[in-house]
């Protein structure tokens, strides 16, 4: 069967009574939200669609809620916001399981000073050493322009002392006003891969999809059947979709645009669309090129 290409989200509008909507990739650029994308958000509440938005963002939702409605996309657009980072701050805060009672006070930020804030209000002592650290906590770079070699010498120096990671950030990159940007999880990713311990948060692991089936449950949209997420990534939001058990459409527009060719003056082409997906191991049940009404 060929992948449904949508030409817009009324297409779908009427099958669905909730929205799980990425936001990087997808609502905006990082700096203004994409043509159509406010128009969308404003039909569907008009519908009476139930809209949750998660992030991957390494910061607290209500910062998050505050960035976007500066660029743009004001709270009355949406019902709720989740994110990583909102995560990863309620179980370092709680220390609510095993991995999390296990940590020490120690804490090596590898992140901006923007970010200082997922720190805000926890118990623990930010260290410039690894050598005096108890764990690691990837947040993301500095800026745009870095790529992973900038932080192999630290990763390097917390595996050799075993030190366990808390990723706040799952995504490997972003694109950042048309411009590909690596994140934390690119720094997960190469500390597990050596043989490090991480405690990975965001899409596509399955807590944050429960937070948001609770959030959909209290606005009066219980069955999953009737939810469909939208993402731009087929590793975080297609594959988190499909092992929370709900459609996801792909906004073929975002990181994966140059694999499969996508141009502005180009059509969406599904076989390189499937193709890819095979390759993630995540098949969208449809496609678009932008999210739009």
């Amino acid at each position: 069967m060929s992948l449904r290409l949508l030409r817009g989200v009324r297409e779908i509008a009427g099958d669905y009574d909730a929205f799980l909507l990425d936001l990087w990739g997808v609502l905006h650029d990082g700096s203004k939200p994409f043509p159509g994308v406010i128009d969308a958000l404003t039909r569907l509440k008009a519908a009476g669609k139930k809209l949750v938005i998660l992030s991957n963002a390494p910061r607290r939702a209500a910062m998050v809620a505050g960035r976007i409605n500066e660029i743009g996309i004001p709270g009355t657009l949406y019902d709720a916001l989740h994110s990583s980072g909102e995560e990863a701050w309620l179980h370092l805060r709680h220390r609510d399981d095993p991995f999390f009672r296990a940590l020490g006070h120690r804490c090596y930020f590898l992140g901006p000073r923007r970010d200082d804030p997922l720190l805000w209000g926890l118990d623990y002592e930010r260290v410039d050493d690894v050598a005096n650290a108890d764990f690691l906590l990837a947040v993301g770079p500095e800026n745009w322009e870095e790529d992973l070699s900038a932080f192999e010498a630290v990763l390097d120096a917390g595996l050799a002392r075993k030190l366990p990671m808390v990723c706040a950030n799952a995504d490997l990159v972003v694109m950042h006003q048309g411009r590909r940007s690596i994140c934390a999880g690119a720094m997960a990713e190469y500390y597990e891969r050596r043989g490090g311990k991480v405690r990975w948060h965001g899409k596509p692991y399955r807590s944050v999809y429960d937070f948001c089936f609770a959030l959909f449950t209290e606005f009066g949209v219980p069955d999953r059947r009737r939810i469909v997420a939208f993402g731009d990534s087929l590793r975080t939001d297609i594959a988190g979709a499909a092992g929370a058990g709900i459609d996801a459409v792909l906004v073929a527009s975002g990181i994966h645009a140059e694999e499969i060719g996508l141009t502005a003056a180009t059509p969406l082409d599904p076989k390189r669309i499937t193709d890819l997906a095979g390759v993630h191991t995540a098949v969208p049940m449809a496609a678009m090129h932008d999210f739009r009404w």
